[in-house]
């Protein structure tokens, strides 16, 4: 059964929330949780769970709840995750911390796209299920928000060490997000009265003396100038001490590296920027998509006008260019699995292999010998095979393969000086491209 990971989808922002919540530790543990996942099915309007993974996927039945929770408890604690077969995509872990721990209900929730929560109603409906969560397991803090907008934010950390953000928690108010669940011992930190009066769409208090506390109807539009107004204006509430004009200014910055950037990548190595930029977090995508905009690929430098070609110095020039061939099946043998298309020696396998190697951060994460010995002699000879093959290309062999060359046209490439610049660093797969090498010598051929 396999359901539809929220990595499946393109790279775009998300709805989610966290929430801790206590529990009681004498209960049994279905009915204690019989609530949860009763306005779970009540208000999962459109995006409710079908499979469960304990030690084994399970369709979703009350029964295989209680099935996941047993086989998957350890001593003091267990966990399981809920997930969907079909869009809109969902993620979903509870965790349960049992005696002699701190009795605790963790939650965690993403739900991909964001944009399924535009409607008004729909977005109703999930603060009913956060409130009746609320109200039947106390918290010390809960939100729920845009996933891109709480990276943006620095959250949980707020700018702390790992070490003090996980002792000292949500310890005051430093962010409000579009939902907020707010314990009591934060609230009268912040003084009952004070939180509210607190400007926003929805302040309620609950019960149990938690504050539910919402900043605009849907949380779809979080990125809005009237919602980051209401965002500012309810923190600053809360927070007193703090400028308002900052805040905002924040808020907007943020929105800001949020906006939908149009690619204009320099046509030559745009099929592999658009693979980039697919593979980089939804809240740093659009700055990747305004830097490769700006970004020129630096002009190859391995070549020599054709007139000023080295000669051959080998003793047999048929089986020096046999040995390229062979060293090219080596980076066959190499990618091949990860990199099909390697097999047919065309540009669009060159730029296959450039992905690959950023992705892969191949400079960095291999052996700096076994680069230097293998993988560089491989993906020159393999870049000259490509050379010869689809531009009508000719070795030029020599002792040294950083001399060998490929005649194309007027010029003579230097495959194995390229091979080896493309893989100095991390970015050296983008910036000395096997892609943008050929492209320059298909230009250069006539």
């Amino acid at each position: 059964m396999k359901w539809l990971s929220v990595h499946d989808l393109k790279p775009e922002d998300s709805l989610v929330l966290t929430f801790k919540g206590a529990v009681d530790p004498q209960a049994d543990l279905e009915r204690e949780l019989e609530p949860f996942f009763q306005a779970l099915e009540e208000y999962a309007d459109g995006w409710m769970p079908d499979v469960i993974k304990g030690k084994r996927r399970r369709k979703y039945a009350r029964a295989a709840l209680w099935k996941a929770l047993e086989e998957r408890r350890d001593g003091d604690s267990t966990a399981f995750g809920l997930y969907r077969t079909t869009w809109p995509a969902l993620d979903m872990a509870l965790w349960l911390w049992l005696p002699p721990r701190h009795p605790k209900l963790d939650i965690a929730i993403e739900v991909k796209p964001l944009s399924f929560f535009a409607e008004e109603e729909r977005c109703r409906q999930f603060i009913e299920m956060v409130r009746a969560w609320a109200i039947r397991y106390p918290v010390t803090y809960a939100k729920a928000h845009s996933s891109d907008d709480a990276e943006l934010a620095d959250s949980p950390r707020f700018s702390r060490d790992q070490q003090t953000s996980i002792r000292d928690g949500f310890d005051k108010i430093y962010e409000v997000f579009w939902l907020n669940v707010f314990g009591p011992k934060l609230v009268e930190a912040v003084g009952r009265e004070r939180m509210l009066s607190t400007p926003a769409w929805l302040v309620e208090e609950l019960p149990n003396g938690c504050v539910l506390l919402v900043t605009s109807p849907t949380v779809a539009d979080f990125a809005s100038k009237e919602a980051r107004l209401a965002q500012a204006r309810a923190h600053i509430h809360l927070r007193p001490d703090l400028d308002f004009d900052t805040v905002l200014r924040t808020l907007h910055e943020r929105s800001a590296m949020l906006a939908p950037v149009e690619p204009r990548f320099h046509p030559d190595v745009a099929p592999l920027l658009s693979r980039v930029v697919d593979e980089i977090a939804s809240h740093e995508r659009q700055r990747k998509i305004a830097e490769f905009n700006a970004w020129q690929p630096p002009e190859p430098e391995e070549w020599r006008p054709a007139d000023s070609a080295l000669p051959p110095d080998v003793e047999n020039v048929e089986r020096a260019r046999e040995h390229y061939s062979t060293l090219a099946e080596h980076l066959v043998a190499l990618l091949h699995s990860e990199v099909p298309s390697v097999f047919d020696a065309t540009p669009e396998s060159l730029t296959d292999a450039d992905f690959y190697f950023w992705r892969e951060e191949f400079p960095t994460s291999r052996l700096r010998e076994a680069i230097d010995e293998h993988a560089v002699p491989a993906i020159g000879a393999y870049l000259g095979e490509v050379l010869v093959r689809n531009l009508g290309g000719r070795w030029i062999p020599r002792k040294k393969l950083e001399e060998a060359q490929v005649l194309v046209g007027n010029r003579v490439w230097l495959p194995f000086v390229r091979a080896r610049n493309s893989m100095r660093s991390r970015q050296s797969p983008l910036d000395y491209s096997l892609t943008y090498l050929y492209r320059v010598a298909e230009r250069h051929r006539g």
